[in-house]
């Protein structure tokens, strides 16, 4: 099962968008603290609007605490910071489609 993970989120909107996707996707958030911004239930509720009763939300002290509780699981990391997933392999096999389009023959 995949599970959304922030680490140290700046902007408490970016949380209740998360706590969105994850309430639609039926995911787990983690939450890796500490936040940029004082965790406020209630403005966190606003910004989640009526989700944040569905989803399920973790909160963890630090990364290391985060590791300890979702070890053994593969962990897959994202930046904006970075161009590209470096050593994190794509089966073929469970993603066919290498992203670019046949090009149409003119009728």
């Amino acid at each position: 099962m995949i599970d959304l993970a922030l680490y140290q989120p700046d902007i408490p909107q970016n949380v209740g968008a998360a706590m969105r996707l994850c309430a639609c996707l039926n995911v787990t958030l983690h939450i890796i603290e500490p936040c940029g911004f004082p965790w406020n239930e209630k403005k966190i509720r606003t910004s989640a609007m009526d989700y944040i009763d569905h989803i399920k939300l973790q909160k963890h002290s630090s990364w290391n605490a985060f590791r300890q509780a979702s070890a053994p699981r593969r962990l897959i990391l994202m930046s904006q910071r970075i161009p590209a997933l470096y050593g994190f392999p794509f089966p073929a096999r469970r993603y066919p489609h290498s992203g670019k389009r046949k090009q149409r023959r003119a009728a």
